[in-house]
């Protein structure tokens, strides 16, 4: 499938909803994590890592942030370390996470057309639902799917269904949007259209030219260009 291409000729009215992945998508959640890691290394007794050495791993949940901060250290104690890093990430929820710039624009813009919009994210619903209310999103959200909303994470079409549900959409009429290649595998596998992040925690390992796609966006500003 061609990157940055449609599949098909698309017309304004055939994208009738738009859902989110969310760490490294909808928010720059990665401000708030890297500090709760930091906190836990440090009570562990290691020295506090660079962002910029951890942060393009915040899309891929807390273990993956710990094993990019310490790879050398053995399962048990990444292991112990997450946890410290999960008590230190709830005890600060939304304090440092912030929209992406042009994010409140595409969503004002999805509002002013009608179209609703959520969130599928594998973020256990115990910080993902604070975190939206903690960022005033809550109420304009027409979906909130979290990691353990169904038996099921993505990139497994449950969450992704039953999002799709929720919106009152056809799986084929919904955008969904990521920035990491399950979220990209769960929107081909849920038969959605789906968009890649360009502007999320995407790293230099990762090859997004083997990710199916239907449009690779630089900005979310470029989302809206789809209903002008």
């Amino acid at each position: 499938m061609s990157q940055g291409i449609p599949r098909i000729s698309l017309t304004n009215t055939q994208i009738k909803g738009v859902l989110f992945d969310l760490d490294g998508t909808l928010a720059d959640t990665a401000p708030d994590l890297v500090y709760a890691l930091n906190l836990a290394l440090n009570d562990h007794e290691f020295a506090s890592v660079p962002y910029e050495q951890v942060f393009h791993s915040a899309s891929h949940g807390s273990l993956a942030m710990v094993h990019a901060a310490r790879p050398e250290l053995t399962d048990t104690l990444k292991a112990k370390i997450q946890q410290r890093l999960l008590f230190h990430y709830r005890n600060n929820l939304g304090v440092k996470s912030v929209l992406f710039q042009g994010m409140t624009e595409l969503l004002s813009t999805l509002d002013n057309k009608g179209l609703p919009f959520g969130i599928v994210t594998n973020k256990h619903a115990q910080f993902c639902r604070p975190l939206m209310d903690a960022m005033g999103l809550t109420p304009r959200l027409k979906s909130i799917i979290s990691g353990d909303s169904t038996a099921h994470s993505k990139p497994h079409t449950a969450p992704m269904l039953l999002a799709a549900q929720q919106l009152s959409c056809r799986p084929q009429e919904i955008l969904y949007l990521g920035d990491a290649e399950r979220d990209l595998l769960a929107a081909q596998a849920a038969n959605m259209q789906g968009g890649i992040a360009l502007w999320g925690y995407i790293s230099q390992n990762d090859d997004i030219t083997s990710w199916p796609s239907d449009y690779q966006f630089a900005h979310p500003l470029e989302v809206s260009q789809l209903w002008d």
